[in-house]
């Protein structure tokens, strides 16, 4: 009787232990889809930050840059041909105000509309996008301060090569390179792309194509304007790109990180009292 009451005890040990690690499986393991890089949910298994197609996308930007140089001047002789018109001139000038500050503005709106109509991934978009191009041209800020780099229309698309480092910050006129219309509008087009992918998934064919070809048609837009060269375009397009695209992964691969906590979940609610509190929530395996 001893001997089966062992044999019992045992038995259910080991029936515990399967439960118990059952459970931890369940909680632990995130579904075969979020091997996907943009699926970073659970930080715990989190795709590495930074992945193959990273690269290649960085070496691409960096040689299409470097590309760029020794035709920045015949191309900008080209955007000085008298044939613009005013159709053309309103058209380039209005894509531009879409990025800036169309993005700042339409980001904003969204935000403000998802967390008063508690939507939550309105809210996402809006704060995500707006938080890669606030990222995007910081970085587009200091470079252009650094490199000091006069516009086209300083020597009417003559000389691409005139660069006076850290004179950026002190004359907009020299503050050429990169394009800080470029990054604000591919920050806005990897963001909205990446952020949309993730709660619909057959997006990617559309909303991509759109939006890039939206922010494209911003470093266009510039260079048509006479304020920029292709190289600057092309740096400005790879820069918000990255912070687009790294901002939305790491904000859902770190839910829980500060700026999120404060601007998306952070609450006002009754305290049951008559008056009111602040709560904050993180989203567990959303």
């Amino acid at each position: 009787m001893w001997g089966q009451e062992k044999r019992i005890n045992r038995a259910g040990r080991f029936a515990l232990i399967g439960v118990a690690l059952s459970a931890s499986t369940a909680v632990g393991q995130t579904p075969t889809k979020a091997a996907d890089p943009r699926d970073t949910t659970h930080a715990e298994s989190q795709a590495p930050f930074f992945t193959k197609k990273d690269g290649v996308l960085a070496v691409g930007f960096g040689l299409g840059t470097v590309a760029m140089f020794p035709l920045d001047r015949s191309i900008a002789l080209k955007f000085q041909k008298p044939s613009k018109t005013a159709f053309l001139k309103n058209v380039s000038t209005g894509v531009e105000n879409i990025a800036s500050p169309g993005s700042y503005v339409i980001g904003g709106a969204l935000y403000a509309i998802g967390r008063i109509g508690k939507m939550d991934r309105v809210a996402d978009l809006g704060w995500h996008g707006t938080e890669a191009v606030l990222f995007a041209d910081g970085v587009t800020y200091m470079l252009k301060g650094i490199a000091g780099r006069s516009r086209p229309f300083v020597t009417s698309g003559a000389n691409p090569h005139d660069w006076d480092l850290g004179q950026g910050f002190r004359s907009g006129d020299l503050a050429s390179f990169p394009s800080g219309h470029s990054t604000t509008a591919f920050a806005a087009a990897a963001a909205v792309t990446n952020e949309t992918t993730r709660w619909w998934p057959h997006s990617t064919w559309i909303i991509g194509p759109a939006m890039y070809a939206g922010a494209a048609a911003v470093g266009f837009s510039r260079m048509y304007h006479n304020r920029h060269w292709a190289s600057d375009v092309v740096l400005g397009a790879a820069i918000g790109t990255f912070s687009g695209r790294k901002i939305v992964q790491y904000a859902h691969g770190h839910p829980g990180n500060r700026l999120d906590r404060i601007l998306l979940r952070t609450a006002v609610v009754p305290d049951g009292q008559g008056g009111h509190m602040l709560m904050v929530s993180v989203p567990v395996g959303r």
